[in-house]
């Protein structure tokens, strides 16, 4: 991967059918059927530069990451299972922690936005969302599967407690990174004319 220095003239858009075939057959994968091996720390650096590179009105990065290894993810998994048991439906959402164990890495990306600043608080976790689908393409890239999750400890505030997100702070996701022994399967797509209007 190459860098530039700031105020480099960046190459225009060009025609590439390599990205065309890539965007149009992109599907996340199970989280469960990511398996070893997984990216390496250099291969993880640059998911991470790539994901930063994502549209960020008033340059604030208004997210973090956190690249959460097995063992600190099983931990996670320990104290969480007893909170699973306060959920609507407790079974499931003691299953669902598996997702959170089975990827050799996972990335959390954190919506950090900065409050008080005249680019609003949502524009700022739409910019969250953004690095979620970069790290996505990034991993893709490098010929990792991943899945963006979140599941009900992204949104529990006892469960978040423990993925020390601050106060302001929300989880944008859970990038789950690794290979996939087989390819995943196609789903349905919406329905492009019933949800796109056309104003001249």
């Amino acid at each position: 991967m190459t860098t530039t220095d700031l105020g480099t003239a960046l190459p225009l858009p060009a025609l590439s059918s390599e990205w065309l075939d890539r965007l149009a057959t992109r599907r996340s994968a199970p989280a469960q059927a990511l398996t070893d091996p997984g990216p390496t720390l250099d291969q993880i650096e640059t998911i991470l530069t790539l994901g930063a590179r994502s549209p960020d009105h008033g340059k604030l990065s208004p997210w973090r990451f956190v690249v959460l290894g097995r063992p600190t993810r099983l931990a996670l998994a320990q104290a969480l299972y007893p909170l699973a048991a306060r959920q609507p439906d407790p079974t499931k959402a003691a299953k669902v922690l598996a997702k959170l164990t089975a990827a050799p890495t996972t990335i959390l990306v954190i919506s950090a936005p900065v409050s008080g600043h005249k680019v609003p608080v949502w524009e700022q976790e739409l910019s969250a969302g953004a690095v979620c689908m970069n790290l996505e393409h990034a991993a893709s890239a490098l010929g990792f599967g991943a899945s963006w999750i979140t599941d009900w400890y992204a949104y529990d505030p006892a469960a978040a407690a423990l993925f020390d997100i601050a106060p302001g702070e929300r989880i944008a996701g859970f990038i789950h990174l690794g290979t996939l022994a087989e390819p995943p399967l196609e789903r349905v797509r919406p329905d492009l004319a019933a949800i796109t209007r056309h104003r001249p």
